[in-house]
């Protein structure tokens, strides 16, 4: 028969807590580890100097031979989807959550029906709700591999999303693709041509049910500057001065959302209306004839930054596979140590009264 006296059923008091800890770490200065061990292994951690001891020894050769069952995967930690009790800082929704500059081989479809394989930075995000703690990010990386051998356009763009979205219960998400995309082009006289490389990135923006499809384009010209290209002749003409007029390498990025239901437009489609509007685009092969050839054709479109926005919009204006856009140009000045910028929208889904601290910076090429 077991007979338990009223001391072994209260609450012992914190001072005597304190006298028993006081005794273990007495004892266990005195044993050896094995002792601490066989009583607990945990004692080791009040003894003062090891606390952060775990006795016994981790293994320090890695395990080539371990398997992962799934039972083992089950009794890992999965604090991402912990409960919201984990949650730190305002619990509030997060309207983007996820990776970016993921980068893998793609391929993409060209106009003339040729396939390219282009090294892309995806960026893939999803929303969280206010009450969950995160999402698992590796899913969205293979979700993509899941895709990465088809030809992409926008179609398989969307089977990402809707597989990603599914995969981390989400309700809005976003895929943006960004690559170096190579056209041929010829000189202006020569009849040399070389690969211009030209920044674009996709994007697909679901948003309380609602899909967006945008095109992104970086395009680098060459802006002279109306006013001094007059001043230098002015000088010319009054004084037999001779003077040059500056220009400056200058960007101009161009963003539009798709048509519902209208026919494909090609990344080819989108420069050649850039080119259409502003011709002067920077040169890949260059003989004295084309030097010659790109001054002339400077000298017959001289623009400043306000005549570039409006020349890309009365272009992006006449495709009928175009919605909503958005210009932004930068002219890097030769003549200032500022630039001259513009930006110029429209629709809604470009119109922000807001901008990027770092918009500008970006529109910088340096080739």
């Amino acid at each position: 028969m077991n007979i338990h006296s009223r001391d072994m059923d209260r609450e012992p008091t914190r001072q005597e807590a304190e006298a028993a800890l006081a005794l273990l770490r007495r004892w266990a200065v005195d044993v050896t580890a094995e002792e601490v061990a066989t009583l607990d292994p945990l004692v080791s951690r009040l003894i003062p100097g090891q606390e952060v001891s775990n006795y016994p020894a981790l293994a320090r050769a890695y395990p080539e031979d371990f398997e992962v069952d799934e039972a083992y995967k089950a009794s890992m930690p999965d604090l991402q989807n912990g409960p919201s009790s984990l949650i730190r800082g305002a619990q509030q929704q997060i309207q983007h959550v996820g990776i970016s500059n993921f980068r893998l081989p793609i391929r993409f479809h060209t106009r003339d029906n040729g396939d390219l394989t282009l090294e892309t930075s995806v960026t893939g995000t999803v929303s969280l709700e206010a009450e969950k703690k995160g999402i698992n990010m590796s899913r969205i990386m293979r979700t993509f591999y899941k895709h990465a051998e088809e030809t992409f356009s926008f179609e398989v763009i969307e089977k990402a999303l809707d597989a990603y979205k599914t995969d981390l219960e989400s309700f809005d998400a976003r895929i943006q693709m960004r690559f170096s995309f190579p056209m041929r082009v010829e000189s202006l006289r020569s009849g040399l041509s070389g690969y211009q490389y030209y920044d674009i990135a996709l994007e697909l923006v679901e948003s309380a049910g609602v899909r967006k499809k945008i095109v992104h384009l970086d395009y680098v010209y060459s802006s002279t500057c109306p006013c001094s290209l007059e001043l230098s002749e002015h000088a010319r003409q009054f004084r037999g001065q001779l003077a040059t007029p500056h220009s400056q390498r200058s960007v101009a990025r161009i963003s539009v959302l798709l048509e519902d239901g209208a026919d494909v437009l090609w990344f080819e489609d989108l420069i050649d209306r850039a080119r259409a509007a502003v011709p002067t685009e920077t040169q890949v092969m260059v003989k004295r004839e084309d030097e010659q050839a790109f001054a002339e054709l400077n000298a017959a479109n001289p623009i400043f930054v306000e005549d570039a926005a409006r020349l890309f919009t009365e272009q992006l204006q006449l495709d009928t596979r175009i919605s909503d856009f958005r210009v932004i140009a930068s002219h890097q000045e030769s003549l200032h140590s500022h630039d001259a910028v513009s930006v110029l929208t429209e629709g809604e889904t470009f119109a922000a009264e807001s901008l990027d601290p770092r918009l500008f910076a970006s529109l910088f090429h340096v080739g």
